[in-house]
């Protein structure tokens, strides 16, 4: 598909959770610099009509819905994988849902990514500081998660795994390094990984050099300030067809997605790299699945 016939620009990771499932002290990191639009945000979490108006308003085609299990920490059970799928419902050309499997928790690995496939979500998200272990965890006995990375290989579902920091309280920073992702691309070589962050604000090459070394490993962006991204990340152009776009909106220190994604785009890039992080290379990974 050429360029000129592509869809919109697709942001791969926002924040659209049920956030009503917060624990108190997370909630509470979550408003900080957002009071006043507190409300708001939170009728974006129960009504996908407000949340393509932003989209709209913010030149944005489509976004994918950051949803994980994480009942110690965050407060997220389960159900949050259900929430993404019947949000996405109000418009899956648009909204695609991501989930995840718990894998300290999980009884039944294989089961639980079946069931998201069920229920149309498009990739499972790990969250290693979240989830309190490594992304290669199963190397130190947390079988569950290898067996979930099989089965996502099988059935031909990417995984988004969070790397760098997290400012949550409880949060387990320290699993956060890229370099766990190099076991992981190693031992299940047919699954498509997108390393979320890029290992900020802390081991940015640790993150390049494992995107460099596997074909399968992408860079997701969110949560780097696009002003700062070429800082981070100078040989960017190198890898440019395996950069996607993502804000991390509307976390903390993330305010607007028309903001950021003008920033990203006055950047000393060409404009096929550009097209390739907006819009090209997301919509290879996430074709527009036809609704019956």
């Amino acid at each position: 598909m050429s360029p000129a016939a592509l869809p919109g620009v697709t942001d791969l990771h926002v924040h659209i959770q049920p956030w009503r499932q917060l624990k108190p002290a997370v909630a509470e990191v979550m408003r900080r610099g957002k009071e006043e639009h507190w409300e708001r945000l939170i009728t974006l979490m129960d009504d996908p009509k407000a949340l393509l108006q932003v989209l709209d308003a913010s030149g944005i085609w489509r976004v994918g819905l950051i949803n994980y299990p994480s009942p110690d920490l965050m407060g997220f059970d389960d159900s949050t994988n259900t929430f993404a799928a019947r949000y996405a419902e109000a418009n899956p050309e648009r909204l695609l849902p991501l989930g995840g499997v718990h894998a300290r928790f999980t009884r039944d690995p294989e089961g639980q990514v079946e069931a998201l496939l069920d229920m149309g979500i498009r990739c499972v998200k790990i969250h290693p500081p979240h989830q309190l272990y490594p992304a290669n965890a199963y190397t130190m006995g947390l079988e569950a998660l290898g067996r979930v990375y099989r089965r996502c290989e099988e059935r031909g579902m990417p995984v988004t795994i969070h790397t760098g920091t997290s400012i949550f309280p409880g949060a387990r920073c320290k699993y956060g390094r890229p370099m766990e992702i190099d076991d992981v691309a190693i031992d299940f070589p047919d699954l498509t990984i997108l390393m979320a962050h890029g290992g900020r604000p802390l081991w940015m090459d640790e993150a390049f050099f494992v995107l460099r070394r596997h074909p399968r490993v992408y860079l997701e962006v969110s949560g780097i300030p696009p002003a700062k991204l070429l800082e981070y990340f100078p040989r960017l152009a190198e890898i440019g067809d395996r950069v996607v776009w993502g804000t991390d909106w509307p976390s903390p220190g993330v305010r607007d997605l028309r903001q950021n994604l003008e920033q990203f785009l006055s950047l000393p890039l060409s404009d096929e790299i550009k097209t390739m992080v907006t819009r090209t290379t997301p919509y290879a990974l996430f074709p527009t699945r036809k609704v019956a």
